[in-house]
């Protein structure tokens, strides 16, 4: 029977901070060493051992991938204590596995939390994601839009030139097309090679990022965790999802998902209050990485709730065992 015990974000936030910090901690060691998948498995493991600390009655709904593809942390999984409030998770161990095999920027461990049925069951699919910070009116940019559409709608809104404008995008051969158009305009292009969790995120903080807009392909599942962070820091997003073959359509038939061609918005993919926890593995705009001396490990971790609009950020300096 599922546990009625109300969401209570705050008491539940430092614990998912704690797990977020553990999944980073573990994959310390692994940063730059050139191997992803054993990177991923410890940030993983450590996870998936600090959830199962937390007095929930959860559910991954945003994973690994199917049970006969991960071996942990696949969605339907249920963790937790198993008593307390029945939640949903989103989490990604190592957002940027690449990243930290290679020691390079922006690498993240990432997790969210909210009631029970509000987040998103997204298909392990490509989702078309568009996002700008707060303070914008509503929809003032869409997906219907073209990218040199985007740009121009962004910049009157913001009262400047086109070329006053920066855009984030994922560099993939797909986005040649939008890169071409978005830079006809004069606007900047922030080229990322991975993690585009962060590259949402970067929206959220303009002042500080630099970027004004993210746009492109990306992994469905991360846009429910890109959306969770901005549902807590404020902003825009749309999310629709991109089928390349029937394999992919039946995995969201699988996933309850009967409108294919829908535009999620960012409280369609998030509906309820959700708290978000991303902790540094590589240094990055976000938070900074993980900083290894002889005998501690430090970490900075970003804490957000959206029922308060609350961003903390915490440094966590732990002694190496």
């Amino acid at each position: 029977m599922t546990n009625k015990v109300d969401f209570n974000d705050r008491m539940l936030s430092l614990g998912l901070a704690r797990v977020s910090e553990a999944a980073a901690m573990a994959s310390a060691n692994l940063v730059g060493r050139g191997d992803e998948k054993a990177a991923d498995q410890a940030a993983v493991n450590a996870m998936r051992d600090q959830l199962n600390l937390l007095e929930i009655e959860g559910v991954v709904v945003i994973g690994e991938g199917e049970r006969d593809e991960a071996p942990m942390l696949y969605i339907g999984e249920e963790v937790g204590t198993g008593t307390g409030p029945a939640v949903d998770i989103a989490l990604d161990p190592l957002e940027g596995t690449t990243l930290t095999a290679k020691d390079m920027p922006n690498a993240l461990t990432v997790i969210a939390m909210a009631p029970r049925g509000t987040l998103l069951h997204a298909p392990d699919v490509y989702m078309d994601k568009l996002a700008i910070g707060p303070g914008y009116p509503k929809d003032v940019v869409s997906l219907d839009m073209s990218p040199k559409e985007r740009v121009e709608a962004l910049a009157k809104a913001q009262g400047c030139d086109p070329d006053d404008i920066t855009v984030c995008i994922l560099e993939r051969p797909r986005h040649e097309e939008m890169l071409e158009q978005v830079r006809s305009t004069g606007a900047a292009v922030r080229l990322i090679t991975d993690g585009d969790v962060a590259g949402v995120i970067h929206c959220a903080e303009a002042d500080i990022t630099g970027i004004d807009m993210y746009m492109g392909q990306g992994g469905a599942p991360e846009g429910v965790l890109a959306a969770s962070a901005l549902k807590c820091m404020g902003g825009q997003m749309w999310g629709r999802l991109v089928f390349r073959n029937d394999d992919e359509r039946g995995r969201a038939a699988k996933a309850g998902i009967t409108d294919l061609d829908r535009i999620y918005s960012r409280d369609d993919l998030v509906t309820a209050d959700v708290i978000f926890a991303a902790t540094g593995v590589t240094d990055g705009s976000v938070v900074s990485g993980i900083k290894r001396e002889p005998t501690h490990l430090t970490t900075e971790t970003i804490l957000m709730r959206s029922k308060t609009g609350s961003v903390r950020r915490m440094i966590y300096r732990n002694p190496v065992k």
